[in-house]
């Protein structure tokens, strides 16, 4: 797995809502806000098993219902489509449960 290239990020990263690009690293964050812990953590578990079925993980941080995730490809030293594919199941999972 190779970085995006510019290209592909400028076709890619603007279909990501809420998603921005982590400062000094090559990476993108989000914060997902959901009703309460429970609701995270069952977003958290969903997301976990399809990671790991992918064999790609997510940096990510929980605190009662904040879920702050950091994604970045540590096999490429870099933005890989697996990122941007993770993102847009997160996504996907989220909704209807985290707050806009």
């Amino acid at each position: 797995m190779k970085p995006l290239s510019q290209s592909e990020r400028a076709d890619l990263l603007p279909g990501l809502d809420g998603w921005s690009l982590v400062e000094g690293r090559d990476a993108i964050r989000k914060q997902f806000v959901f009703d309460d812990f429970g609701a995270a953590f069952a977003w958290m578990s969903r997301v976990a098993l399809a990671a790991e079925k992918a064999n790609h993980h997510p940096e990510w941080f929980n605190v009662y219902n904040k879920v702050d995730v950091t994604l970045s490809t540590h096999d490429a030293n870099g933005l890989t489509r697996r990122d941007i594919e993770l993102a847009q199941r997160m996504d996907l999972f989220a909704s209807g449960l985290a707050k806009a």
